[in-house]
């Protein structure tokens, strides 16, 4: 829907692209330069691929997910990107 009205130039199209744009050069609160602090878990979790022990994840795991260390999620990523 969204691509081939915007391959027509419709009016809605350029309004949502305007408000993409926007968003994407939003400014954000806090101080320049200041980092997001990201909230990290604790737990003892085993990596699904290499079976190595993980304590600290920057989410909270579900139980249907599987979980793997940083070591073999970068292969993951790295395997599966273009």
């Amino acid at each position: 829907m969204f691509l081939s009205a915007f391959r027509l130039g419709s009016l809605y199209c350029v309004y949502i692209k305007n408000s993409l744009k926007s968003m994407a050069f939003q400014k954000f609160e806090g101080k320049p330069g200041e980092q997001f602090e990201r909230k990290m878990h604790q737990g003892d979790w085993t990596c699904i691929d290499c079976g190595g022990k993980i304590t600290e994840l920057p989410f909270q795991p579900s139980a249907d997910r599987p979980i793997y260390c940083k070591e073999c999620h970068s292969k993951r990523r790295a395997q599966f990107s273009r």
